[in-house]
């Protein structure tokens, strides 16, 4: 992924935190027909490993855990905050007229190596760790306990465990730091009025980028 050096993240911890805010990874690899994609809610552990380890599963119909290829590479990308960009809530439109319109986005890659586990023991772990992460945000958190153990048994053996020991975490946050102060001022008041969930994140990611610039007193 090109990165220029105004849109580097770098900070392990915020890649980490975007990964489990958003987990539904796109998961890219070779196999033996060639490059092959997928869309998999992961779980992070952020203890295994050196950039940590991820966990998932998919369908045993799912052609893709027979033709993973020995010791090749895989990448997982996950998609924060995005919102189209309008120069019209840049004030150098009226001032000079030199403005066009951007796309603001903040993404992590995840590269590694993937291995398919078919032991039970580890899916059904898996599986109690994906699911409490997500159902902590309700009011009644369902847990995978809650279903008849055989109904479980007999769902868990259409699905294959899916691992990824991290070798190296590629970050980008491109949130409007290489405009003019006052057009990315205008960017924040613009995605503020936009009421939408993402341009309101997005308007904290510029926000918050051009509070890290302010001098120190």
């Amino acid at each position: 992924m090109y990165v220029s050096n105004h849109h580097q993240l770098n900070d392990r911890d915020a890649a980490f935190s975007l990964m489990e805010a958003h987990p539904l990874g796109a998961w890219v690899c070779h196999s033996t027909d060639g490059l092959v994609a997928n869309h998999v809610p992961f779980i992070l552990d952020r203890t295994r490993g050196p950039h940590g380890t991820l966990m998932g599963h998919v369908a045993r119909a799912n052609p893709v855990w027979r033709q993973l290829l020995n010791d090749t590479p895989s990448v997982v990308m996950f998609q924060g905050a995005q919102s189209y960009i309008t120069p019209g809530w840049y004030p150098g439109k009226s001032d000079h007229g030199k403005v066009v319109p951007t796309w603001n986005y903040v993404v992590v890659h995840a590269h590694g190596k993937a291995r398919v586990i078919e032991d039970p023991h580890w899916i059904l772990g898996m599986l109690n760790r994906l699911t409490d992460s997500q159902e902590s945000r309700q009011t009644l958190p369902w847990r995978v306990g809650d279903a008849p153990l055989d109904f479980i048994d007999k769902l868990m053996r259409g699905i294959v465990g899916i691992e990824i020991s991290i070798d190296r975490l590629e970050g980008k946050l491109k949130a409007s730091q290489d405009e003019d102060m006052q057009d990315r001022l205008g960017t924040v008041k613009g995605l503020q009025s936009n009421h939408s969930d993402q341009s309101r994140d997005m308007a904290g990611l510029v926000l918050s980028t051009i509070t890290n610039e302010a001098p120190k007193s």
